[in-house]
């Protein structure tokens, strides 16, 4: 029986991907659920796997394409095996080569349109499998192998083509990814539609880095996890959050939305960019609930398992800039939030405590917020609320 292997349904937001590489060939024995090719969005990378057991007799979709949500990609024969197979994948291999049976002999009938923009992209009209009646080459066939194969001498070998100019100055040029283009979008349309105004702070960390060094290693031998300072952060800020709930609203048009929940979005680097998962119902979470939850996302960015659910939805987001060295920076907003909390890097720098100068180790705090809905009163007392919370940090224990 063949079964058919298509993209997944993407999430409202997103429209395409692109197809970034085949995990197996044509002719390969395939279990169930084994992933056959990942596809790029412009927010996760998703995995395709292989709907039943069989062999993969047919490639309709090459590495480079973009595809739309369903599209057909492949065919699995279940009933086949790899030896039986051997000879309809050395004739099926790639559609690029024998896109149809006219083609393999150059004969590709191809329309006007198309034809004119193969000669000026330099598309070979054969190697391409038309999509229009009785396989006739369409001139949106031609864009989408120009495309591909765009794509294809860009990544080739994970290696950028290079342009070395007179006096061997190397320049690279090489596309942006789909996530990269995304995150672009979206700041640039946050600068564009908000009214973005950063209050800073000082918090001397030395509280709350007295109370890990403490406790460390019991929490970590009690709950299996590392006592970090995010945690700290993310109940500081609920509890701010709650006392301003202003600062957790967003803005829908000409209304004011006030949300009654807590989803945090943490700042986490990956090797695709920065993304942004969520945790969900943060005032519900313990500190090794919060702890445990941020090292599960900061692997699966690693490893590129980040799911589009992980990354939707949020009222407020955290960024540390200071694991990177970071000692100020004015954060943007993650639309439709309409705050984000900057951290950075904690360094010791001389103080003044009841009138003596002293050594402290001091973190600066930047509160980036939307001033069309938020005023000025409100983000500073909310940001003197974290400080205090975190340079008394029993309060967060005691919810005062």
């Amino acid at each position: 029986m063949i079964v058919e292997v298509n993209v997944p349904v993407f999430a409202e937001s997103i429209t395409e991907g692109t197809l970034l590489s085949w995990h197996k060939k044509v002719g390969d024995s395939v279990a169930r659920d084994e992933v056959l090719v990942d596809i790029e969005t412009d927010k996760v990378v998703l995995e395709v796997p292989a709907p039943q057991a069989g062999v993969l007799v047919e490639i309709l979709v090459q590495d480079g394409a973009v595809v739309g949500t369903q599209q057909l990609l492949a065919k699995i024969d279940t009933e086949a095996s790899a030896a039986a197979s051997a000879p309809a994948a050395a004739a099926t291999a790639a559609p690029e080569v024998q896109a149809a049976p006219a083609a393999a002999q150059g004969n590709a009938v191809a329309m006007p349109a198309a034809a004119k923009l193969a000669a000026e992209t330099g598309v070979d009209v054969n190697a391409v499998q038309g999509s229009g009646r009785d396989g006739r080459v369409l001139k949106e066939d031609v864009q989408a192998a120009a495309a591909a194969a765009a794509v294809q001498a860009a990544s080739k070998a994970a290696a950028p083509v290079a342009t070395v100019p007179a006096g061997n100055r190397v320049e690279e040029r090489v596309p942006m990814s789909r996530l990269r283009a995304r995150v672009a979008e979206r700041l640039l349309a946050s600068q564009r539609e908000n009214a973005i105004l950063t209050t800073f702070n000082e918090i001397n960390m030395k509280p709350v880095m007295d109370l890990r060094a403490k406790y460390k290693e019991k929490f970590e031998k009690e709950h299996g996890v590392k006592l970090g300072f995010m945690s700290f952060f993310v109940k500081a800020a609920v509890a701010a959050l709650k006392k301003y709930p202003i600062i957790n609203a967003s803005v829908d048009g000409n209304d004011i939305v006030y949300h009654g929940y807590f989803d945090i979005g943490i700042a986490i680097g990956s090797p695709r960019g920065l993304v942004v998962p969520i945790l969900r119902d943060a005032d519900q979470m313990s500190i090794a609930d919060i702890e445990k939850a941020i090292v599960d996302y900061a692997k699966k960015a690693k490893d590129g398992k980040i799911a589009i659910e992980d990354l939707t939805g949020g009222t407020f987001s955290i960024t540390n800039g200071g694991t990177f060295g970071s000692m100020l920076s004015t954060p943007i907003i993650n639309p439709p939030q309409s705050a984000i909390l900057g951290m950075h890097a904690t360094k010791d720098r001389a103080v003044v405590e009841n009138g003596e100068i002293v050594v402290r180790p001091m973190m600066y705090l930047a509160l980036s917020y939307d001033h069309r809905i938020i005023d000025g009163r409100e983000a500073v007392l909310a940001l003197v609320t974290i400080k205090e919370l975190l340079e008394d940090p029993s309060r967060l224990l005691l919810d005062i």
